[in-house]
């Protein structure tokens, strides 16, 4: 099993989702996160003053898969989430041990 976790732009999430739900992959967590890469957050200007904007605003995108979808579904959240333009954001994929199904005790991939 493997954890993907993707930042994309918020405006990208529901196509995220969808890309990842056609994939049969419904378990998911999505939270509001800030932050810069190499463009080092921008300068904006506003009413004729400049200011920088030292983080931006992003969206992450967490699901745990089985070995098989993990190619699929990175495929899946890179067309998705791409524009083409800096900052669409990153995926980083992590191995994962165990994973536990509170109510039930399952563990392993029926948990998923």
């Amino acid at each position: 099993m493997k954890m993907i976790t993707a930042l994309v732009r918020p405006s990208k999430i529901d196509a995220v989702k969808s890309a990842l739900v056609a994939l049969e992959i419904i378990g998911m967590t999505v939270s509001d996160a800030r932050g810069f890469g190499r463009q080092k957050g921008q300068v904006e200007r506003y009413r004729g003053n400049e200011f920088t904007v030292d983080f931006l605003p992003k969206s992450k995108v967490i699901v745990v898969v089985t070995d098989d979808k993990v190619k699929p579904a990175i495929e899946a959240i890179t067309q998705a989430a791409r524009t083409g333009e800096i900052g669409d954001g990153k995926i980083f994929v992590t191995p994962v041990e165990e994973t536990i199904r509170i109510r039930t005790g399952e563990r392993g991939e029926i948990a998923l």
